[in-house]
């Protein structure tokens, strides 16, 4: 499988992790859309959230969020997004599950 993200989570494209634990990695956006771009990932391939369904997976879920807003809250003061594109015309360009946390300046509505 050629995924970067699996490839950072394993250590062959080096990344400075902000978070890290058995099941979930975060780091910045090399391209970030706001001051804070942040994307959480689990370390295990999952192509989207769509790829999940089971009681295991509803956990890794959970989890994942949690990550993520705990960052959002730590980097920012006045607020944060957090965002799951899924396939083509949902914004998705990397197949591996991944939360966006976007924070840093005031962020628009409609995003898209």
């Amino acid at each position: 499988m050629d995924c970067i993200f699996c490839r950072i989570a394993g250590g062959e494209i080096p990344a400075t992790p902000l978070y890290r634990d058995d099941d979930v990695l975060a780091i910045a956006d090399i391209n970030p859309q706001a001051p804070t771009h942040l994307l959480v990932m689990p370390i295990a391939h999952h192509a989207n959230i769509g790829a999940l369904s089971d009681a295991a997976d509803a956990a890794l879920t959970a989890k994942l969020f949690a990550v993520a807003s705990q960052l959002g809250r730590e980097r920012g003061a006045n607020g944060y997004r957090l965002v799951m594109n899924t396939g083509a015309d949902g914004g998705q360009t990397v197949d591996h599950l991944h939360v966006h946390v976007l924070a840093g300046r005031p962020l628009g509505w409609p995003p898209g």
